[in-house]
């Protein structure tokens, strides 16, 4: 049985509260998982809906891996309850509505691209036709060619042809992207946001934080096995402190920090740097007290930048 059909569910019987009018398609409540003395999840809970796409967010080691296996019951966890449709995620029914793109997949090396989708298809009741399959995953013109032979994106492109060609409803994709070129990389971001259109719910975890981005409607951010922080891709920025106004100006910086929501002002040979939760306010009072400024630049924060605010502390 390959990865991509794989799940698992606790012996409690807890009844799990939709977060939203959907019912969710998978949830993990109050989930720990322990290795040893190793704590990897520490009542963890998560909720997928139909048709959104969740980025996993976490540095190295933060509980993101664990809480995608237990998903798809590759690990039980120690406590608490996992559901995947509402029922036990090793059942068959369910395994049949799971795909995954696993960093840890291993396909033979000397099946040609072809072979590996008709066998992985063999897999699924009502799989995709081979064809539709290589459109998406943009793989005509290779399909005879060994996976042994191919490069490193097109490997990738292969994987996450097997991660949909049963057609699932479910999706796990970690790092789909990788050592993909940049056109390559777009195209496979157009099809995973047209899967979330057709009503397909993916989780997605990815070092390429533009990638999260551009493609999540939901970022769950974890550490040490917990949530830290969730929200849309711009309520996660605006926890970094709001956006930046760059310019130059005779203003003094205690002026500029009395200004509505400003958070902190740097000054430097290029001019002044100004955060603040309220950009328009303050920009219009800048603008209205100084009469000269120049060089006007407003920013809105950067993923990165609220994503290591966020983890530094933990």
């Amino acid at each position: 049985m390959p990865l991509s059909a794989v799940a698992y569910e606790t012996e409690s019987s807890t009844d799990i509260p939709a977060t939203e009018s959907k019912q969710p398609v998978a949830t993990l409540v109050n989930v720990t998982k322990r290795y040893g003395a190793t704590t990897a999840l520490n009542g963890l809970s998560l909720a997928l809906h139909p048709g959104e796409i969740v980025a996993l967010l976490g540095p190295n080691g933060a509980g993101k891996s664990t809480a995608i296996k237990i998903l798809l019951g590759l690990a039980a966890p120690t406590s608490g309850v996992v559901r995947v449709f509402g029922s036990d995620p090793r059942t068959s029914a369910t395994r049949t509505r799971v795909g995954a793109m696993l960093q840890a997949t291993r396909i033979s090396e000397m099946l040609r691209v072809r072979e590996h989708l008709d066998l992985f298809r063999s897999y699924y009741p009502n799989p995709l036709a081979v064809p539709e399959i290589l459109r998406m995953a943009q793989l005509q013109g290779i399909e005879d060619r060994l996976f042994g032979q191919l490069s490193g994106g097109q490997r990738q492109r292969v994987l996450f042809a097997l991660a949909i060609c049963g057609d699932p409803d479910l999706i796990f994709l970690d790092e789909p992207s990788a050592g993909m070129d940049i056109e390559a990389r777009r195209s496979l971001w157009h099809q995973i946001r047209c899967l979330a259109a057709l009503g397909k719910t993916i989780l997605l975890t990815t070092h390429y934080l533009e990638e999260a981005d551009f493609l999540a409607h939901r970022i769950v951010v974890i550490n040490k096995g917990r949530v830290i922080s969730e929200g849309t891709p711009t309520e996660i920025k605006r926890s970094s402190g709001g956006r930046t106004i760059r310019c130059q100006t005779r203003l003094s910086e205690d002026f500029l920090r009395a200004l509505p929501g400003v958070a902190r002002v740097e000054s430097n040979e290029s001019g002044v740097v100004v955060t603040t939760s309220d950009a328009e306010s303050a920009l219009r009072e800048m603008l209205l007290n100084d009469e000269t400024l120049s060089g006007l630049e407003v920013a809105s924060p950067a993923l990165e930048d609220a994503f290591l605010a966020l983890t530094k502390d933990q």
